[in-house]
């Protein structure tokens, strides 16, 4: 496959592709009913124990609908309102699985008097589409079961973040607000991202990257990593021994949210996961299964351009698949337009390299451009995994949202300036200074 295509290739196919209509989820159904999988798919949703809440036990529901696996969960003194989570990325696996909302929100949502409601969606990969409607129906599925909610929130970690830009767009009325957390608010940036990894490390390094072969893991990226000087950096140690891996770790950061504190450290400790994600798909039939079909450097411009002048000499790669790069339509990897009407708090680790802090600021700048910014919240939490929260984090962020959709008390956030953004002390207002000896949190210093 050609990946190499030239700017008026993609310039000339886009009035075409976008004449094209995607496939409705619902034909790849077929003839199978909806309380069974897709062909393809198996159901693993053991019971889920009820939780106790106000002194009496839940009422749990488990089962399948449309195709999906799912999981109500229904306090004994309901107050109406329900939650529907969004899971992340299961991997390109076959068994389809239902997460509890993480953090400690299950108990905490249930104590508070929520219902919740969560759905394997119809299919793994990277398929937002697929999340965006089984969760839809899952939420129509709750309001002829159980009764339909006064309000309803969406919540979710990751590509769940994802699913919840798109599905605000999508459903603009179901929702009443939304909690993202750790998730992909820059929509199909993050795998040009993955992109820019690569190519950037081959320019600098002299080391043909693209497009990943066989041998990419095992010979390719250590010859990479030993011309940048990059091979034997920690996150305590994360200086590379030369100008070129300095330059390659000064792009890495401006990618994925500029200076700011933490930066380095974070760095050295996503480098090898991030070159993994380059590797050769065993499975590239569509986005769902290799997103790398629909990512692009063409427009992107690297900096700092010094001591190599990489603008001009890294290799331009067009999106293989057009269709799904450029549909504004519900695909597999859509776009997220960024025009909310719902109140929206997002929670980001600073650090994470992987759905890096950079998508809450292009998911901020989409909003502003649409003059909603009214409508959102950002927070940054001092740490460097990926949606590495604690409970207390989590819980005052879904606090502080209930109190945004049902009192209009809209709470405080973080400004994504480049200046605040690099201050030192940036992050340190909604970190939770008694997780500090947790995790990945030393790699930062402590607060005031």
């Amino acid at each position: 496959m050609r990946r190499t295509l030239l700017f008026r290739v993609l310039v000339s196919t886009v009035a075409a592709v976008t004449a094209v209509t995607a496939l409705p989820a619902a034909a790849a159904a077929g003839g199978t009913p909806g309380d069974q999988p897709l062909p393809g798919y198996t159901i693993v949703n053991p019971p889920l124990a009820p939780a106790t809440a106000g002194g009496q036990p839940t009422t749990v529901k488990q089962g399948t609908h449309a195709h999906a696996a799912y999981i109500i969960e229904v306090p004994a003194h309901w107050n109406g309102d329900l939650v529907m989570w969004a899971h992340g990325y299961r991997g390109q696996g076959t068994v389809l699985t239902v997460d509890p909302p993480a953090f400690g929100l299950r108990q905490r949502l249930l104590d508070q008097g929520y219902a919740w409601a969560a759905s394997s969606y119809t299919g793994n990969g990277f398929d937002i589409r697929a999340g965006v409607l089984s969760t839809k129906d899952l939420t129509d599925h709750f309001g002829r079961t159980v009764r339909r909610p006064h309000h309803t929130y969406i919540a979710g970690v990751s590509m769940g973040g994802y699913i919840i830009g798109r599905a605000l767009e999508e459903y603009p009325r179901l929702y009443d607000g939304a909690l993202p957390m750790c998730g992909v608010m820059g929509d199909q940036r993050l795998i040009d991202y993955f992109l820019d990894f690569q190519l950037t490390a081959g320019a600098l390094s002299g080391v043909k990257t693209y497009p990943a072969g066989a041998d990419y893991l095992t010979s390719v990226v250590p010859a990479v990593q030993q011309q940048l000087g990059i091979a034997a950096i920690t996150p305590l140690a994360p200086e590379p021994t030369n100008a070129l891996g300095r330059q390659f770790r000064d792009i890495a950061v401006n990618l994925t949210g500029g200076p700011r504190p933490g930066a380095a450290a974070s760095f050295a400790y996503w480098k090898n996961f991030v070159f993994s994600l380059s590797a050769p798909s065993a499975s590239s039939d569509t986005p769902a299964q290799d997103p790398g079909l629909i990512s692009t450097n063409l427009f992107t411009r690297y900096t700092p351009n010094t001591p190599v002048n990489v603008n001009r000499s890294v290799q331009r790669v067009a999106p293989e698949d057009v269709y799904q790069r450029v549909s504004t339509r519900l695909t597999q990897v859509p776009k997220i337009e960024g025009r909310p009407r719902v109140p929206v708090l997002s929670l980001h680790d600073l650090g994470d390299m992987f759905v890096p802090f950079v998508n809450e600021q292009q998911y901020k700048a989409d909003v502003d451009r649409n003059g909603r910014g009214r409508l959102l919240v950002q927070r940054a939490v001092r740490a460097t995994e990926h949606c590495e929260f604690s409970p207390a984090e989590a819980g005052a962020a879904w606090d502080d949202l209930v109190g945004w959709v049902r009192h209009d008390r809209k709470p405080a956030g973080d400004r994504l300036d480049a200046r605040s953004v690099a201050a030192p002390d940036f992050g340190c207002r909604f970190s939770d200074k008694a997780a500090y000896a947790t995790g990945t949190r030393r790699l930062f210093p402590a607060c005031p």
